[in-house]
Parts: structure tokens; C-alpha cells; sequence
């Protein structure tokens, strides 16, 4: 297992860089936000993850150990490849796709090419746990809320409110509120729209 590389970057394009590592320079492929981090410094230093298969030996490098780490999370989930997951850390940042996977949110990760619906729940139902617990999240709080609050949601939308009033509204009663029902949480809140 290659841990990290640490040498003089020759060549770093959007995909892939090349670091000559004393006299031998490995190509390791990397995401866009790996990519603006590294600059143009001469010295880089990578952590990396070593991917053997029957047609290829592959490097994925990471300015830091967090997205690493949620690289491999992300090719543990069944479907999920090691360049679907390279996909995913280049349109959303690491923040932003584990805030994606803790809140249940699948139209964000469905926005990144090559993700249908199915991958996206597969992926927030596989890691919100995991992502929680690392993160030090209550998951089963923020998770039961959530669950409550998209099902008031989606009422609030089906009686005709607007997703964005609806969204705005249920926030503020979820916020000053104790543990609501559905249905206390949709009361409560037509009563401020």
C-alpha cells in the first residue's frame, strides 16, 4: 500500500499529475479540488490510494486526509467506482458532498454527471452514519428530524405553498420547536404562512 508521495511535481493538469519521487515518477490521478490546492509549488505532497485491477494499476492522490478518506468511503458504497467517486469530489467539494449525504440530500448528488437516483440514495442511506459519526454528528437526531421535516415539506407543496416559503417557514418551526409530529409540524407551521 503506497500511503503518500512526497516530490517534485513535473506535470499537473486538471485529472492527473506526474511527481518524480527520486528519479521515478508516478502518475497519480487527482480531483479538481486537489488540483487548486496543490498550485504551482515545486515540492507537492500527496496522500494517496492504491487501486489494483485485472487491466490497471491506479494512484489517486489527496491534498488532504479527509478527502481520502471520503474517497474511500465513497467507492465502498456498491456501484460506486473509483472514477464515479473521482467524479463526485471534482463537482462538490468534500464539505459540500458530505453535507449532501448528512441532510438526505439526492438532488445534489444527482447533479453529478453519471449519478442517477438510485446511486445517490444508495450512497446517503450507505454513509450518513458513517460520515456522522466521523464528523461527530447525532445522526439519529438531525436524521429523524430531517425524515420530518421533508415529509412537511412535501405536504406544505402538494396544498400549494411554495417550495422556497415552505422551506423558510418549516425552518423556523423546526428551530423554536420540541420534538413535532408531521402533522403538529405542518399545523403549526400554516399557521405562519
Amino acid at each position: 500500500m503506497i500511503a503518500q508521495i512526497k516530490g517534485k511535481l513535473i506535470e499537473k493538469t486538471p485529472t492527473f499529475v506526474v511527481v518524480d519521487c527520486n528519479g521515478v515518477g508516478y502518475q497519480i490521478n487527482i480531483s479538481l479540488n486537489t488540483y487548486s490546492k496543490i498550485g504551482d509549488a515545486e515540492l507537492c505532497m500527496l496522500y494517496t490510494h492504491f487501486v489494483v485491477r485485472e487491466d490497471a494499476q491506479l494512484l489517486y492522490g489527496f491534498k488532504e486526509k479527509s478527502e481520502r478518506e471520503l474517497f474511500r468511503q465513497l467507492i465502498s458504497v456498491s456501484g460506486v467506482g473509483s472514477s464515479t467517486a473521482m467524479l463526485i469530489l471534482s463537482s462538490l467539494s468534500p464539505n459540500d458532498t458530505k453535507q449532501a449525504i448528512l441532510v438526505g440530500d439526492v438532488m445534489t448528488l444527482k447533479g453529478v454527471k453519471g449519478i442517477g437516483a438510485k446511486t445517490a440514495e444508495r450512497i446517503i442511506i450507505d454513509l450518513r452514519d458513517k460520515i456522522a459519526k466521523i464528523d461527530g454528528v447525532d445522526t439519529i437526531l438531525s436524521s429523524q428530524n430531517n425524515t420530518i421535516k421533508e415529509e412537511a415539506l412535501s405536504a406544505l407543496i402538494m396544498l400549494g405553498f411554495s417550495k422556497k416559503l415552505a422551506e423558510t417557514a418549516l425552518t423556523k418551526m423546526a428551530a423554536t420547536s420540541e420534538e413535532l409530529t408531521v402533522e403538529e409540524l405542518i399545523k403549526r407551521t400554516l399557521k405562519h404562512l
